[in-house]
């Protein structure tokens, strides 16, 4: 088994990493390789932001690699292991290489086109938004290529199911399932009047759609942000969203139920 440990710089969870590297050594009897160039498995140690760095570090070689969450922060949503289990970890590892199952959640694919023709694609995890740093936001939002609304506010986010519980949870939108194949697009504070008029909820995008998002060209720069990078530029003409191809695999020796994982990241475990 080919393992890469993929850390934040945080003193504590550095002495996890090697700690970690410790017990793998010793128990897996030579049958697991650090390599970080071509892992199988990816073990993320640190909090949710440490487990995107290394997903956006890994993104070319997602159908070849498991992930593993260690948390070692203050939110671990994606992380099934806490600090103090590494003993239980590696003995899963060593036991279950052949027969761990693999648990997928489906991800963000958006695409940049920019006024002088050129694209990016770009894929997240959690979520992208879009916002203008000075003024209004001003677009027009188009479902199959049909126009759905004018668009006026702070700005826009898209999201996945695994992130519908990250910015969009805060901003009002609803919190989904990963099972379903489908992203939301949500509002950031919109303006409605007999110019501009949207629907002010939450709308859940079926894996066969695509969403535009069609930009008042001003000259104004546009701040696109996705899960924990963002890029700045007056020159994007528009932005599309859809349910990528691609899927992020966790490995599944322990993966924790979805709606415990909500409950245990935002309600708590004592429930009255």
């Amino acid at each position: 088994m080919k393992i890469a440990v993929y850390s934040n710089n945080v003193p504590h969870s550095r002495a996890v990493v090697s700690l970690l590297k410790e017990k793998l050594i010793a128990r897996s009897e030579g049958r697991v390789i650090f390599d970080n160039e071509n892992p199988e498995v990816v073990i993320t140690v640190g909090g949710d932001g440490t487990l995107l760095g290394a997903f956006h570090h890994y993104t070319d070689q997602l159908d070849k690699i498991r992930f593993i969450g260690v948390h070692t922060g203050h939110l671990g949503f994606y992380a099934d292991w806490q600090y103090f289990e590494l003993d239980e970890l590696v003995e899963s590892l060593v036991n279950q290489e052949t027969t761990a199952k693999t648990v997928k959640y489906p991800l963000l694919h958006a695409k940049i086109h920019y006024t002088d023709g050129h694209e990016e694609n770009i894929l997240a995890l959690n979520e992208a938004a879009i916002k203008r740093p000075l003024g209004t936001l001003v677009a027009d939002v188009y479902i199959q290529n049909e126009l759905f609304e004018r668009f006026r506010g702070d700005g826009l986010t898209a999201s996945t199911p695994t992130g519908s519980t990250a910015y969009n949870k805060a901003i009002g939108g609803a919190v989904m399932h990963p099972s379903l194949q489908a992203i939301q697009l949500a509002e950031i504070a919109s303006i409605n009047s007999r110019v501009f008029r949207t629907l002010g909820s939450p709308l859940i995008i079926g894996s066969h759609e695509v969403v535009k998002v069609q930009l008042e060209n001003d000259g104004s720069a546009v701040t696109f942000s996705y899960d924990h990078l963002n890029k700045i530029s007056s020159n994007i003409d528009w932005i599309s969203f859809q349910v990528a191809d691609q899927k992020i695999q966790f490995a599944e020796y322990r993966h924790m139920h979805f709606w415990h994982r909500v409950q245990a990241s935002f309600i708590g475990t004592e429930v009255r």
